[in-house]
């Protein structure tokens, strides 16, 4: 049996395989390169080139790859081989220092939202030393950004680091305004990865599932998960070992693999890694997706990233648990000790309060997608609403606060909440609101709105840019006070923040109907779809935000506009063309079959004097919801010949005509599947593949 001790983080070139392939002077340079986000001197970038190339090959690598984050959300590699020729038939292996740090692929085919004209193809990836380069199938992967000609981020990953940057930047201002000596702050997170697997076999028979990642047909299951039984359930043996090569896969590649275990719906499960740095925390996720894709083969198994794979049961999220750290390992979000700590812990809570309050519209749009449309308040998930969730206690004491008034605490302790006296909270005094859509859990925020294959990248970009806005605020505000008065003027910021933008706390049921109506009354965005959200990315107000902070630049940000508004487009015309093939080609065929076995059977016993009630009943409950299918299809095959005129608008129709028509299609021919027999019907049904999988 193997120890994971001796294998975790092998296929990764760590700081411990650095110190052992670097001359030292050289490795001290690296390591302040990767932790001070110094610039690596040109001298030494031969070195460390040669030194990785020497590490990968001994890991048996014969190309490499810069590995990058388009606009697609997905990762991009192109694979060159570290041989060049030495002579007429002879090679040497060779990686120099310009081949690490920069790269030029054909940037003609990613979507760019108008950033460059087709013709322009040069694209340029640069080496991003915060995050370790590994071997995988034989292949030296490094990570990096990606950007155009003129330096515009083509990329998910370079928009994150810039808001790291300005996050950091913010909070060390103000922590130096409070008295702290704080250098460098880092983000973490740890996101929690749902999925569901299914049998392969089953899957290769669904061209829904293989083409959109979702099933466009299916009536519901005579079971689902009303009896809560498969949540943390035993593990099936076919199970267990496919997510035994998963961890083994994810360790050796240095991923903090630590949770597993059944989710809610049957088919589903979780993996949670340990917390770490937002950037690498990134790079591990879109590593655990592929991972956990490529790894369900090898057991006859397929893994589904979709956020709503099946209709009427759970669909699958990424709980994005974000917090902040200072350089001495400090939690911001953890409650402190003493008067001051815990004023430093309200002011930061205070900044976050209003950011999530005043960018509602950002943190919706960043989770934005038509997967997770159908997925986001749908009694699963939390609403399209933002809102926070404090706890009882938390916040308790913040409408104290803001009231100016005593806390009383459960003990009936009570608290003079003045300056010299601010209330000792209680670490993990907050419980868990699942329907909340950004909870706050004891020293940490999860955000829960993320769906299951989406790039962590944006949500964290935004929240990071949105925080240090406000972190900013406070600093120039502060800056207008002598020392001695700094924390009786944070005091005010907090009871003036609190009051300004208390109606985004919510402790109650996120998925009733009463909390629509009064986050209305409260004023809150309630932004269905992502046709909805996503034209907010350029107010404004948002171009200022992004453009201050130098995180996106007003074209970056038109142009990831772009490019999501026709993703969002593109991906329902897929699914009705999907839609209307698998009903032309495969269901009709078969219903039409099965109503002429009726048709028969009924003519057969009336020809003999017996009468068919019941096959006359079922024949008349399948065609009469067959008729308005085949109405409908006509009338969604004209719909797709119509051509938008823009992105906003395809967005639009998509949204307002193709869906509502597709959504009435398939809850009719869900209608005909329940009464057409199981082995006339084309496809394996949801009774297959939710409880004949392993």
């Amino acid at each position: 049996m193997k120890i994971v001790d001796n294998y975790f983080g092998c296929n990764i070139f760590s700081k411990h395989e650095m110190e052992k392939y670097l001359p030292h002077s050289v490795y001290k340079t690296m390591v302040k390169v990767m932790e001070d986000g110094d610039e690596l001197p040109s001298d030494i970038a031969d070195v460390v080139a040669n030194a990785m190339k020497d590490w990968a090959m001994d890991k048996g690598a014969t190309h490499y790859t810069h590995w990058f984050q388009p606009m697609t959300g997905i990762t991009a590699e192109k694979h060159d081989a570290f041989i060049n020729p030495s002579g007429p038939d002879t090679v040497i292996s060779d990686f120099r220092g310009k081949e690490l740090i920069k790269g030029e692929p054909d940037a003609s085919s990613f979507p760019s939202g108008g950033l460059r004209a087709t013709f322009e193809a040069r694209g340029y990836t640069a080496w991003d030393p915060t995050s370790y380069a590994f071997v995988k199938d034989r292949t030296l992967y490094i990570p990096t950004l990606f950007c155009s000609y003129d330096g515009s981020a083509l990329d998910k990953k370079t928009p994150l680091l810039r808001s790291i940057d300005a996050l950091n930047a913010s909070a060390v201002r103000l922590l130096h305004l409070m008295g702290y000596g704080t250098k460098k702050i880092t983000v973490t997170v740890g996101p929690e990865q749902e999925y569901f697997l299914i049998d392969e076999k089953m899957y290769k028979q669904r061209l829904d599932l293989i083409v959109t990642g979702r099933t466009l047909f299916g009536d519901s299951p005579v079971k689902g998960q009303e009896l809560d039984d498969h949540y943390f359930g035993n593990i099936d043996e076919r199970v267990k070992a496919y997510m035994e090569e998963v961890d083994e896969e994810l360790w050796k590649l240095g991923v903090f693999a630590k949770t597993e275990h059944k989710e809610v719906a049957p088919c589903q499960f979780e993996l949670a890694p340990v917390f770490t740095s937002v950037n690498i925390a990134n790079d591990q996720n879109q590593l655990t997706m592929e991972v956990l894709q490529r790894c369900a083969s090898h057991h006859g198994l397929v893994c589904l990233l979709h956020e709503k794979p099946f209709e009427g049961i759970n669909g699958s999220g990424k709980h994005d648990n974000w917090s902040i750290s200072t350089d001495d390992g400090e939690n911001l979000l953890e409650p402190g000790d003493s008067p001051q700590d815990n004023i430093r812990f309200l002011t930061i809570l205070a900044a976050i309060i209003k950011g999530v309050d005043e960018y509602q519209d950002l943190l919706r749009l960043s989770v934005a997608s038509a997967g997770n449309d159908h997925r986001l308040g749908a009694d699963e998930a939390p609403p399209a609403i933002i809102s926070i969730y404090l706890g009882e206690e938390l916040t308790s004491i913040l409408q104290a606060i803001s009231e100016e008034r005593e806390y009383v605490d459960h003990s009936d302790r009570r608290l003079e909440l003045g300056v010299s006296a601010l209330p000792q909270i209680a670490r993990d005094s907050t419980d868990r609101n699942r329907t909340s859509p950004f909870a706050f859990t004891g020293n940490k925020f999860e955000f829960r709105m993320l769906g299951s294959n989406l790039n962590i990248s944006c949500p964290n970009t935004i929240l990071n840019t949105i925080v240090a806005e406000e972190l900013d605020q406070f600093a120039s505000e502060l800056e207008c006070y002598p020392k001695e008065m700094v924390n009786e003027a944070l005091i005010g910021i907090i009871k003036r923040t609190l009051k300004e933008h208390n109606r985004i706390i919510f402790s109650g049921n996120g998925y009733s109907e009463e909390w629509k109506e009064e986050a209305k009354r409260r004023g809150l965005l309630d932004l269905k779809t992502s046709a909805d959200a996503l034209v907010h990315y350029t107010d404004p107000k948002n171009l200022a935000l992004f453009s201050k902070h130098n995180v996106y630049q007003p074209h970056e940000l038109h142009a990831r506009e772009n490019i999501l508004l026709k993703t969002y487009y593109q991906v329902i015309v897929i699914e009705a063309k999907t839609m209307i093939y698998m009903l032309q080609k495969e269901i009709l065929p078969a219903v039409f079959a099965y109503e002429a076995k009726l048709a028969q059977i009924i003519q057969t016993k009336k020809s003999s004097g017996i009468v068919a009630p019941m096959e006359e009943k079922i024949l008349k409950q399948i065609n009469s919801p067959l008729e308005i299918v085949s109405q409908h299809v006509e009338k969604l095959e004209e719909l797709l010949e119509h051509n938008p005129a823009d992105d906003k608008t395809a967005a639009r129709y998509a949204a307002d005509e193709l869906l509502p028509l597709m959504n009435a299609i398939r809850a009719l021919t869900d209608t005909i599947e329940s009464k057409v027999s199981k082995s006339e019907w084309p496809l394996p049904d949801y009774n297959d593949i939710l409880f004949k999988s392993f």
